[in-house]
């Protein structure tokens, strides 16, 4: 017998990570849309949120000497404080609401990436709200990183050093995130069951993407992952 649901959904993380792996970002902004579709907002935000997990880990794993550890500390402890309200509005605010707003922000920071080249100019205080308005985003849907990438760009600038400590700074928001659906129950053997479909396409797609990077013209397909970004967003107001 075949389970569509499972089928659709190994496709939709894997396509994701595969962009994921080639531009380094967007994987669970792309992916979290047709989650939604699929499984509704908080299951497909339980089931990334592990997943997620595990692909920071290995990233860490391979990176953990260009971690800046005085920007991990701050980092996470200003998003942890953008959570908490994020974490307020998503319980509060109706799943249909919370889903327009999401699509919202996704077409509008992808229509930032394809149309705004010019680099911000932006004060520490500014870039300070920045990452805890990206907390803020990560805690209702689990897609800070697009906005925290403006703050690790200006502040880390090195690439590898960016990789290297995001990855702990998603490694401990997405743990407060997935104590907060354990105490909470939302982590039901449906959501261990497509966690589990999922560890080997997102395995995989990450392997793929890699390869790609080094393969393909990497200008053209982030201007084809915005593209992406405005479709998957649209989604969500149909």
């Amino acid at each position: 017998m075949i389970y569509w649901k499972e089928v659709l959904f190994i496709l939709i993380i894997f396509l994701a990570n595969t962009v994921e792996g080639i531009t380094g970002f967007a994987g669970t902004m792309l992916a979290m849309p047709y989650s939604i579709r699929l499984l509704g907002m908080q299951e497909a935000k339980s089931i990334l949120n592990i997943l997620a997990i595990m692909v920071s880990s290995l990233i860490l794993m391979k990176n953990y000497k260009h971690v800046n550890r005085r920007e991990l500390v701050k980092i996470t402890l200003l998003m942890l404080g953008g959570m908490v309200i994020g974490l307020g509005i998503f319980a509060w605010c109706p799943a249909e609401i919370l889903q327009m707003v999401y699509g919202g922000i996704i077409v509008a920071l992808a229509l930032k990436g394809l149309l705004v080249k010019k680099e911000l100019s932006l004060s520490g205080a500014a870039l300070g709200i920045v990452v805890i308005a990206a907390g803020i985003i990560h805690g209702m849907f689990l897609s800070g990183g697009s906005l925290l990438v403006i703050y690790a760009l200006k502040v880390l600038k090195d690439k590898n050093t960016i990789r290297a400590t995001l990855a702990p700074v998603w490694i401990m928001l997405n743990l407060f995130l997935l104590a907060g659906d354990v105490c909470a129950g939302r982590i039901t053997p449906e959501t261990g069951r497509y966690v589990l479909v999922g560890i080997i396409p997102v395995l995989l797609a990450i392997k793929l993407g890699s390869f790609l990077h080094k393969k393909i013209d990497q200008k053209v397909f982030v201007r084809l992952t915005y593209v992406l970004l405005i479709i998957s967003g649209i989604t969500l107001f149909l």
